[in-house]
C-alpha cells in the first residue's frame, strides 16, 4: 500500500522552523512513501518568508528537494474551485489555497498534513496538533 502524502504550507513552514509541531510533522513525512506539495503551497511559504525579510531560498530548496510539485492545469483548478464551493460554506476560513491542497491530495490518492484547523472536518486530512 502506498503512502502517499500532501504536504500543505502549514506543515511545510512548522517541518523547517523545528518547531515542536515541524517534530510532529517531520515523524508523519519519515514514513510516507511520497511526499507532494502544491505549486500553490510553495508560493505560500515563499510569501511567508519574504513578508518576514527571511530569504526564501533554503525553503523552497528543500521543499521541492523532498517532494513532488504539483503544478494545477485547468481541469485542476476547476476541481479545487468545486472543492473551495463545497467547504466554504460550512468553514468559512477554507481557502482557495486549501481547496488546491485538497484537489492535490485527492488527485494522487494522499492524506493532506496539516495543522491548520480549517481541515478540521476534511476526511483525507491527518491534523498535527501544534
Amino acid at each position: 500500500m502506498n503512502n502517499r502524502l500532501v504536504v500543505d504550507s502549514w506543515a511545510w513552514v512548522e517541518y523547517l522552523r523545528g518547531s515542536r509541531a515541524g517534530e510532529k510533522v517531520n515523524e508523519r513525512l519519515s514514513g510516507a512513501d511520497e511526499l507532494w506539495t502544491s505549486a500553490i503551497s510553495l508560493a505560500e511559504v515563499t510569501s511567508k518568508y519574504r513578508r518576514a525579510g527571511i530569504s526564501e531560498r533554503v525553503a523552497t530548496e528543500a521543499i521541492l528537494s523532498l517532494s513532488r510539485l504539483g503544478m494545477p492545469g485547468s481541469v485542476d483548478s476547476i476541481e479545487a474551485g468545486r472543492i473551495h464551493a463545497e467547504i466554504k460554506p460550512r468553514s468559512p476560513n477554507f481557502g482557495l489555497a486549501d481547496s488546491f491542497v485538497l484537489q492535490l491530495a485527492r488527485k494522487v490518492g494522499a492524506r493532506v498534513v496539516t495543522g491548520d484547523p480549517d481541515f478540521e472536518n476534511v476526511p483525507e486530512a491527518d491534523l498535527i496538533e501544534p
